[in-house]
């Protein structure tokens, strides 16, 4: 059977462009699940000259299953709960340009995300994935081996600051960590679809490795931090306005 679309590989272990598709409309299941494949493979895609209203940007998330909870800290785009607004500018700038992969605190944080463009600077901006895919297989076999018993624990992190503000409302913060709470993870993962294994700590959301002290285990994330911070585990997304990201959020940082 023909593609749909094309598919253009960005890097060795992670990222694609895909052309010939257009998400405003309607999509059939099948191109549905032959771009679901293409993420699977490659956990993110870049579609580039979209013209995606809020609604259909909705429309085509429910295309891969039931859609998140409203974000706890950042505003929606008006009318539509399930969509983050994230507005920067040299006012405003950005407080998650850290490696991070989304909503980590959460027992069962959502498996994909998918942003899109609506206004760029004419520079800058640029936002990075890196595979932890490519950054587990990169581990020597001891570490690897060590790094699948353990656990760690994730929280909110640097949203701390949101509840927090400027007048440094510590009973708001602590109502905020209440109510986002926090979660146990695997270092280690095996992705569901390809059988392939991950890692899974954040430097903005995974606070302790269970059963370790702080200092160990404080040693130990930085060395994994360090590690993923490498170039040939990463690709590079240019923005143009019309430009839809979407990856997957268990594998990519």
């Amino acid at each position: 059977m023909a593609k749909r679309f094309e598919l253009i590989p960005l890097t060795p272990v992670i990222g694609a462009e895909v052309r010939g598709v257009t998400l405003g409309a309607d999509l059939d299941a099948t191109t549905a699940d032959e771009i679901h494949r293409a993420l699977c493979a490659h956990l993110v895609l870049f579609f580039h000259q979209q013209k995606l209203t809020p609604a259909a940007h909705v429309s085509f998330a429910k295309c891969f299953g039931e859609l998140d909870q409203p974000h706890k800290i950042y505003p929606a785009v008006d009318g539509f709960p399930e969509i983050v607004q994230l507005e920067n500018d040299g006012a405003r700038p950005p407080d998650n340009d850290e490696w991070h992969t989304d909503l980590t605190y959460l027992p069962a944080p959502p498996f994909a995300s998918i942003l899109h463009a609506v206004s760029m600077p004419k520079l800058g901006g640029d936002t990075l994935w890196a595979s932890m895919v490519a950054a587990y297989e990169a581990l020597p076999a001891a570490m690897q081996s060590q790094l699948e018993e353990l656990h760690a624990v994730h929280d909110m992190g640097s949203f701390r600051n949101h509840a927090l503000g400027e007048t440094l409302d510590v009973a708001a913060m602590n109502e905020k960590l209440t109510e986002t709470g926090s979660a146990v993870h695997p270092v280690v993962q095996t992705h569901p679809v390809t059988g392939k294994k991950f890692l899974y700590v954040n430097q903005t959301f995974t606070r302790h490795i269970v059963g370790m002290t702080t200092a160990a285990s404080d040693r130990l994330l930085q060395y994994l931090y360090n590690h993923i911070n490498r170039p040939d585990f990463q690709v590079r997304l240019r923005w143009r306005v019309g430009t839809v990201a979407m990856w997957d959020n268990r594998a990519t940082q």
